[in-house]
């Protein structure tokens, strides 16, 4: 999630468990689909509303995907892709373009960790308008996923293989995706804030189960002491405190705790991007590439690629699959 939050909030929101050629260099080795062993409940604030949400995934069979439902409303399934996403200004929003109260705020940080823990399919049941924010971070949703399980499943696991550069820019930043010679996907972000806690800082990272546990679950999102009162008078922030979010005030880290690491920020951003880039619908075979992107530039790469059929490949061949089963 970008910038948000801040007011202290109990820890009871801790979970609670209830065509064209392929890239060269590197061959293709097929994987299965994975789903959970069991289902798993937890409870958490949403980060703008402030309610208290029960949030519920359960095993799904296999060509399922990553999907979400509102479990207070009697609305349509949302399917976790690029094409479902209605809002990207605060978080990456799912949303139902012919019913506005059909959405679920804030999914990157469960699907960066659906993503690094190689999870292919899912249902999601939320109780609410959000996921809750957890402590900012995707290191809870680990903690769940870890608890239900992971099972392998009787179907080969697709990929996206990107196969020729596509960029998008927007004021003073850009995300691209470029063909990588690698197997998974790769990462390389950089930010520059005003704000001396946070600066310049750059990232770069192969995903892996590995490098997604030990390099970035654990950063949390962040915001400047100066957003905080806007955020609040536009009524969001409602439940955010310096338990879930990191607040900077210029030179100043204001978490009594401090960073969790000195270059929590890019890394944070870095998982984002993780997170937003599921959202294809399968993992990327690709070298993510970007300068202060956020979930706007992260979406806004996705449906440029999905938008040339020449610039990508499904991986093994699908004669099922389309563009808008991405």
């Amino acid at each position: 999630m970008d910038s948000l939050l801040m007011e202290p909030m109990s820890r009871s929101a801790t979970p609670e468990p209830v065509s064209g050629p392929a890239p060269a260099a590197v061959k293709y080795q097929p994987s299965v689909q994975h789903t959970l062993h069991q289902s798993i409940s937890c409870v958490g604030t949403g980060l703008h509303t402030g309610a208290r949400i029960t949030l519920t995934l359960h095993p799904a069979p296999t060509g399922h995907g990553i999907v979400f439902k509102r479990s207070d409303l009697n609305a349509a399934s949302l399917p976790a892709r690029f094409d479902y996403v209605v809002d990207t200004r605060l978080s990456t929003v799912l949303g139902d373009a012919t019913n506005p109260a059909n959405r679920v705020a804030t999914v990157e940080h469960l699907m960066a960790a659906l993503n690094g823990c190689g999870i292919d399919n899912v249902l999601v049941l939320v109780s609410g308008p959000e996921v809750p924010v957890f402590d900012g971070s995707a290191a809870d949703f680990v903690f769940l996923l870890d608890c239900a399980g992971r099972v392998a499943q009787d179907a080969v696991r697709h990929r996206i293989d990107v196969l020729r550069p596509i960029r998008v820019e927007q004021a003073d930043g850009f995300a691209e995706l470029t063909p990588a010679p690698v197997k998974n996907l790769h990462l390389a972000l950089s930010i520059d804030f005003p704000a001396e806690a946070i600066g310049k800082q750059a990232f770069e990272t192969e995903l892996t189960a590995d490098t997604f546990r030990h390099d970035l679950a654990r950063n949390r999102t962040f915001t400047l002491r100066q957003e905080i009162e806007a955020l609040h008078k536009a009524g969001l922030a409602r439940g955010g405190s310096l338990d879930n979010a990191i607040v900077v005030d210029g030179a100043q880290i204001l978490n009594p705790s401090g960073l969790r690491c000195p270059d929590e920020f890019i890394r944070h951003k870095v998982m984002d991007a993780v997170g937003d880039l599921y959202l294809a619908g399968a993992p990327l075979r690709a070298r993510f590439t970007g300068h202060r992107s956020g979930h706007c530039l992260n979406n806004k790469v996705l449906r440029a690629l999905f938008a040339d059929p020449t610039a990508w490949r499904y991986v093994p061949a699908h004669a099922g699959f389309s563009r808008a089963a991405a």
